[in-house]
């Protein structure tokens, strides 16, 4: 809680994180917390399959996240079962890598230290083992052709320190390793095995003591390709002794190997003997032992490479968790969209695909890796959407695997978003090329009353990033205007799935579809083959015409499966988000010469004003259109440049304009007719020193403020509709300001709130009221910080939007849900708790 000088307390909550796996190999681990960890731009975000819900975000990095790891990860959960506290390895582009501490006593994270001269280019992937609860050694491996060992004590209490120490760095030339794992000799603990794989498309096994350095001990050929994972299993029990461990690699050649290496000595023991045993392979010394490799089998199945593969976590086979048991099984992910499952078949011992799980959606490219859950009843994948896909096996005397409800949202810079008119939802646009709608939904069988956010709904998936949105207020349907890098603005309505989705998600506002149209006829819409516009599909329409249409392309390989709009009953998956929850396109707005860049609406719903990106006073025009009809009204000449963003005054009087060439426009807005508006420019005025990037408007009267890249906020007063005046400047803050929101708090004393987002990712309340001067009949304003957002629930980039939650049904304003995006692909909701001590 923080308070301020008029004995106010403000609490602020993390309520909801929506954010994508940032795209690359080697990004998600699944530890024995069981939580998933996984790079999302520049933070690490830590997520619970368990509720679908992203935990917090971890502020570090200054580059995009390559790779995560735990320690202990889902292999050792059977060593992990009294541990108090867990760790976390992440490593980025810069070569940066990042030890984490959660401490599942109080679920708080703190950043232990960052490694000392990792790595001089980006780190591309992790291997550890647990040696002890308080001992562990990983590797690393980067493009700048180096291999590193290195040893992490932990401390035997919280508030001891980790002890890190590098035991050898290894070069492996020009073509660099992307692939490790790291395992115990079978029968020799003291030694450590360490495969590595890259584009030289063969695996190199290194050998050396746990304190000592490392020696290169054989090469194994056959893939034809780049290697892409590798994953020892844990050491293999044979009449009570560790004899063998097998190697499972991955390639881009689309097939899977598993190799085995065991102890000279007992290759010849006929219990454990097989076809594969005889076959010759590398032999090579670790300490007094002796190891042969040889190719036990070749799995082929995939269809396209294989980036992937990961052995079933061991179960633990005695209470104090000391002894486990390999289970003989593999989970495979490729970019054929699809997972699979390998066992050996009973009888035969020919390894097999039990299990095939995978995205049927035409719009995926395929997934970059799989992962078991510690218990291994469960496997997630992450796909080329930035997107998590997850089932579980839900069958007791056989296999049943269903798919489970995950995080999701965007995975690119995240550059607008708009509330609903009452609240039900948020919708937020992306440079992903995507139009998302977060909800609330309540889970009507839980005993806890607290609602869950999910993403329920993609109404726009387009072929040019997005820019601006905003949603039509006032009545009717629900719409929203969206303007990307394209010259034309396009007009969204809510189809009949989406409403009757939107039912279930908020029993309790089912009031909100009162102004729908009865004669409502378009169920949802089908994104055109060769287009950007989205087409509607109507509830009468008949199959035979459906299926028609299915069957009329030329190329029957380029057509696009019909989409199947249906009433959503529990929050989607992604399948169903990413085709079947589409918008109708209701009409286009022609008029800018270049990309749309800003939108806003009045707040009645009869204007919305836009602008593009420009470079000249003719391209920097502000074009006003009438709801409804949409057609142009009007066309405001004020700015040379790029006007940056746009808002209506709150009795829509006034429209605010700010634009990188420092100045901020106001406009006089009347209505005079039916369709006839009357505009005239009141001021332009130089407020800044640099660009201005955000303004909002004081809801209780006529004042606004603007924030720009000077790292200034400064606070206005409109004057009798003729003139502006400087109320105050705000304190310089340490990075340049983003965004801006105001909401009101008590209207008598004009008491508010401005929130202010800023390019360091960071969000600061300031309270603002208005103070009566003794002896005179004058008001000052009096502005003061008022809470400063802790930075594990902030942005780790630059914060493009606020947006209070405002509508008749968002509830009391000393209890406000504070909605952001920025550019690290998160949408945020904060509730903000004001109250009177």
């Amino acid at each position: 809680m923080a308070s301020d000088g008029d004995s106010r307390q403000v609490g602020v909550n993390k309520v909801f994180i929506g954010a994508g796996c940032n795209r690359i190999v080697n990004n998600v681990s699944w530890g024995a917390c069981d939580l998933v960890s996984c790079g999302a731009q520049n933070a690490v975000a830590i997520f619970c399959p368990k509720s679908a819900q992203i935990l917090a975000t971890l502020p570090g990095h200054t580059a995009f996240v390559n790779c995560t790891h735990w320690l202990p990860s889902n292999k050792f959960s059977f060593k992990a079962k009294h541990l108090e506290r867990h760790y976390l390895l992440s490593g980025d582009v810069d070569g940066v890598i990042i030890l984490w501490e959660l401490s599942l006593v109080d679920k708080k994270w703190r950043n232990v230290f960052q490694v000392p001269e990792a790595h001089k280019n980006g780190v591309t992937c992790f291997s550890a083992i647990m040696v002890s609860h308080s001992d562990a050694l990983f590797a690393s491996t980067s493009s700048d052709g180096t291999v590193k060992v290195w040893e992490v004590i932990f401390p035997s209490s919280s508030a001891g320190d980790c002890r890190l120490s590098c035991l050898d760095s290894i070069t492996v030339g020009q073509k660099p390793m992307v692939a490790l794992s790291l395992m115990e000799f079978p029968g020799n603990s003291h030694y450590l095995a360490l495969a590595m794989g890259g584009l030289d498309n063969k695996i190199h096994i290194y050998s050396g003591e746990r304190t000592g350095k490392f020696i290169h001990s054989c090469e194994l050929k056959g893939h034809t390709d780049w290697i892409r994972s590798l994953d020892f299993s844990l050491p293999l029990y044979a009449s009570g002794e560790t004899s063998s461990l097998l190697l499972a690699s991955s390639s881009q050649d689309k097939g899977i190997r598993i190799w085995k290496m065991a102890l000279r000595d007992s290759l010849g023991n006929k219990e454990i003997s097989s076809l594969a045993s005889y076959i010759k392979g590398p032999i090579f010394s670790a300490g007094s032992s002796s190891y042969q490799i040889s190719l036990e089998s070749l799995l082929i199945g995939h269809e396209d490479w294989v980036y992937s593969v990961e052995w079933q976590p061991p179960q633990s086979s005695s209470v104090d968790g000391v002894e486990c048991y390999q289970p003989l099984s593999i989970l495979s992910a490729s970019m054929d969209k699809t997972m699979m499952v390998w066992q050996p078949e009973k009888t035969t011992c020919i390894w097999m695909n039990v299990v095939t799980v995978g995205e049927l959606s035409h719009s995926a490219l395929g997934f970059y890796g799989g992962h078991w859950s510690p218990t291994g009843d469960s496997i997630l994948a992450n796909g080329y959407g930035g997107s998590f896909h997850l089932w579980k096996n839900i069958g007791t005397s056989f296999a049943d695997w269903k798919p489970q409800k995950v995080p999701s949202g965007h995975f690119s810079a995240v550059s607008d978003l708009s509330w609903a008119r009452g609240g039900e939802y948020l919708l937020s646009v992306s440079h992903d090329q995507t139009t998302r709608i977060f909800s609330p939904w309540c889970k009507e069988s839980s005993l806890e009353d607290r609602e869950t956010w999910h993403e329920i709904g993609r109404p726009q998936v387009h072929g040019h990033d997005i820019n601006c949105v905003t949603l039509i207020r006032g009545k009717g349907n629900h719409r929203f205007v969206s303007g990307a890098d394209e010259k034309v603005s396009r007009v969204f309505e809510a189809p009949l799935s989406f409403l009757k989705t939107l039912n279930h998600s908020s029993p309790q506002q089912s009031s909100f579809n009162e102004n729908v149209p009865v004669n409502m006829q378009i169920l949802g819409a089908n994104m055109s083959a060769l287009g950007l516009s989205q087409k509607p599909i109507y509830v009468q329409a008949s199959p035979d015409s459906t299926e028609r249409n299915r069957t009329e392309g030329i190329d029957t390989l380029e057509t696009i499966p019909e989409a199947v709009p249906m009433e959503l009953t529990e929050p989607p998956i992604e399948e169903q988000l990413a085709w079947h929850t589409l918008w109708p396109e209701s009409h286009k707005l022609y008029g800018h010469g270049n990309e749309l860049f800003s939108l806003c609406c009045d707040h009645e719903g009869k204007l919305v004003a836009s602008s593009c990106k420009a470079q000249s006073a003719s391209a920097a025009e502000i074009w006003l259109w009438q709801v409804g009809a949409w057609k142009s009204v009007g066309r405001l000449h004020s700015h040379s440049l790029t006007v940056t963003q746009l808002e209506f005054s709150h009795d829509d009087n006034f429209l605010l304009a700010v634009s990188r060439d420092r100045h901020f426009s106001v406009f006089s807005i009347k209505h005079t007719g039916v369709n006839e508006i009357r505009h005239q420019l009141i001021v332009n005025q130089e407020a800044h020193k640099r660009i201005i990037w955000a303004c909002s408007w004081n809801p209780y009267c006529h004042e606004f403020a603007t924030g720009s890249r000077d790292k200034t906020v400064k606070i206005w007063q409109v004057e009798e509709e003729s003139s502006v005046k400087l109320l105050t400047t705000l304190p310089i803050f340490k990075s340049s300001v983003t965004a801006l929101s105001w909401l009101g708090i008590d209207r008598q004393r004009n008491h508010s709130l401005l929130a202010v987002g800023m390019e360091n990712g960071l969000i600061e309340l300031w309270s603002y009221s208005n103070t009566r001067i003794e002896n005179a009949s004058i008001e000052v304003p009096n502005v003061a910080v008022f809470v400063r957002f802790d930075p594990y629930i902030c942005h780790v980039s630059a914060v493009r939007r606020l947006r209070w939650k405002m509508g008749e049904k968002s509830g009391d304003p000393r209890s406000s849900q504070l909605a952001s995006c920025g550019d690290d692909h998160s949408v945020r909701i904060f509730q903000i708790d004001v109250v009177q001590s």
